[in-house]
């Protein structure tokens, strides 16, 4: 627990310039917006996100301001990127930066705090495409090292890095935009650590989505003040009692100071898109299912039993073996597993309450066995997934998955994350010429002068 990771931190933040960015990392952190906002407008008809804008509108909030996606409605800043938040995690579909250490469980939904909080500063001080691009990239990174640095106590004894970790990430990227000092920074680096909040027990209740939403918000809050001229210790996230040791019970500097963009988290370890609307920790399974049915040409009927294994940290993760509600349904193995079997796809209208509630989706929850392995072999990663169906007909068949689609060893190109899309906007309704908008204008994002095209083509919905 040695290592100024404060210092380490306000040095990137107000050091990193657009023209040191690789190419390559620049495009996948265009690939990783346009997923971003295509669940925003997904998640825009969330009951979620409806509770969030009611809450704004109750507290006299809306009117002026930054956009709410998918919406007509505007907010102060700090409100709008918690509004857009919520929208953007409602569906448990945003990306994961995950774990470089086998023997560690719980990545970091970073984009889903970074971006809303980019967007709504970015669009009220007039930023440039590639300051929005650097803004973001500067969030994900901090957030992402931090998860990989803080003590594995922190996410094994209950802890959410999507809330928790994430604001410290939405304080850099706001820092780096408002152009803060670097003592400034660190005060706001200060402020931030008497925020950060979110716990895993809220994992499948609508609680959890405000997880990156407090973050975003909070990050925005911490860098007004300090702006201002509220001031912190200058050691609250890394000093003794500091967040990191409070929360964590210690760090590891060397994740993260000297490692900050050298590489980026997008270059190392990657960060993962979700092919399917939940707990990025049932994908590997999903995925080695769909291909063992279609491989194997196998029909609902002749499944008598899958069992399932991963690690102990995954199955305490994936805690609702037996969902009552679409939400829990996206942190349940088996119903995941189910509705691949029964369906071959699990997309935004499978997670539903009448789709978990169906007899046919029971009786084949039924059939599948979920446990954890007892030992990890050398080659596993932290999320392998053991897979066996037994078929009527006696015979077995044995699957495993190391990653899943999406992941850094199966990434997804533009072209795919378009698809995704597609499929979101569709799903809210988003009007189709403001779609193909927001997929040229992301594209060339970082040749756009401001975000004004990409934020009207977000509200059109509302107008």
């Amino acid at each position: 627990m040695s290592g100024d990771v404060t210092a380490a931190i306000a040095d990137f933040t107000g050091a990193v310039a657009f023209t040191e960015i690789p190419g390559s990392v620049v495009e996948r952190a265009k690939i990783h917006i346009l997923d971003t906002l295509g669940l925003a407008l997904a998640g825009s008809i969330s009951n979620a996100a409806r509770i969030a804008r009611d809450h704004l509108a109750g507290q006299g909030v809306t009117g002026s301001g930054a956009a709410i996606f998918g919406t007509d409605l505007r907010a102060p800043p700090r409100f709008a990127a918690f509004a857009n938040a919520v929208a953007i995690h409602a569906d448990n579909f945003d990306d994961t930066t995950p774990q470089i250490r086998a023997d560690r469980t719980g990545g970091i939904h970073a984009s889903g705090a970074v971006l809303p909080t980019v967007l709504a500063l970015g669009e009220i001080s007039g930023a440039t495409g590639r300051e929005v691009i650097t803004a973001y990239l500067v969030g994900v990174e901090i957030a992402s090292r931090l998860n990989h640095a803080i003590a594995a106590r922190h996410y094994g004894e209950g802890f959410h890095t999507t809330g928790t970790l994430n604001i410290f990430g939405a304080t850099s990227a706001a820092a780096y935009l408002h152009k803060l000092t670097r003592e400034q920074t660190v005060h706001a680096i200060a402020i931030a650590a008497s925020r950060a909040s979110g716990v895993r027990r809220n994992f499948g209740a609508m609680a959890e989505i405000l997880h990156p939403a407090q973050a975003a918000e909070s990050g925005i809050v911490a860098v007004d003040l300090a702006t201002r001229g509220l001031t912190g210790a200058a050691d609250a996230l890394d000093g003794p009692a500091g967040y990191l040791a409070a929360a964590g019970g210690g760090f590891d500097a060397e994740e993260i100071v000297g490692r900050l963009g050298a590489p980026w988290v997008f270059e190392n370890p990657g960060v993962w898109i979700k092919p399917h609307p939940n707990g990025a920790l049932t994908h590997p399974g999903a995925g080695c299912l769909l291909a063992m049915l279609t491989d194997n040409d196998i029909v609902p009927g002749a499944i008598t039993k899958i069992a399932v294994r991963t690690n102990e940290r995954v199955l305490n993760t994936l805690i609702h073996h037996n969902p009552t509600d679409g939400t829990q349904a996206k942190f349940s193995m088996e119903f995941t597993l189910a509705i691949i079997a029964l369906e071959r796809q699990a997309g935004l209208g499978e997670f539903t309450a009448d789709t978990l509630n169906r007899p046919d989706v029971r009786d084949m929850m039924g059939k599948i066995n979920y446990s954890a392995y007892p030992d990890s072999g050398n080659d596993y990663t932290n999320v392998t997934t053991l897979i066996d169906i037994t078929l009527s007909d006696g015979r077995t068949l044995s699957g495993r998955a190391d990653h899943a689609r999406g992941s850094t060893k199966a990434p997804m190109s533009f072209d795919d994350v378009a698809k995704k899309f597609w499929q979101c906007a569709t799903y809210a309704g988003h009007p189709q010429k403001w779609s193909e908008a927001l997929l040229r204008d992301v594209s060339g994002l970082d040749h756009l002068p401001a975000t004004e095209k990409i934020v009207n083509s977000l509200i059109s919905m509302g107008l």
